[in-house]
């Protein structure tokens, strides 16, 4: 097996028993890096500190976006309920996440979309009072219901 000690020097091609020994002697542990290639890769080093870059690492690659949260607005909220879901909305956005807003329309509701609309327009007004928003997927009928996505800018 290919060798690489704490430094990051190659050691170069070894047995297994001489690449432990050499391990040993440091106080450190033998780690396997890669098996794919012919030699396999062992690196000589701290298994703690090596499991703790692997997690750092992978946790840098993770999206930066944040979490999809949704809000749920009805036909016939009062102004007052629709501040206070423009309250939520915002410590949403405040965290980076995204926010679904769904409002669900029901029997006749259906056929009164352009009131849904305008409740959906004032509720973006209040959140757009002290966060900058922008609309991610624009208002579009879903299943009786109609959505949007909105984030912070």
């Amino acid at each position: 097996m290919r060798v690489i000690d704490e430094t990051g020097k190659q050691l170069g091609v070894m047995p297994l028993e001489e690449a432990l020994r050499a391990a040993r002697e440091r106080n450190l542990d033998l780690v396997l890096v890669t098996e794919r290639v012919s030699p396999p890769i062992c690196k000589i080093t701290d298994y703690g500190k090596y499991l703790y870059r692997l997690e750092k690492k992978e946790k840098s690659f993770r999206p930066k976006g944040g979490e999809m949260k949704s809000i749920r607005l009805t036909f016939g909220i009062s102004d007052h309920d629709l501040e206070i879901r423009a309250c939520i909305a915002e410590k949403f956005l405040e965290k980076n996440d995204k926010v679904k807003l769904e409002m669900v329309l029901r029997g006749r509701e259906k056929a009164l979309q352009e009131f849904a609309k305008e409740k959906i327009k004032k509720f973006l007004e209040a959140v757009n009072k002290s966060i900058k928003i922008k609309i991610e997927q624009g208002l579009k009928k879903e299943f009786g219901k109609l959505v949007m996505i909105i984030s912070r800018e």
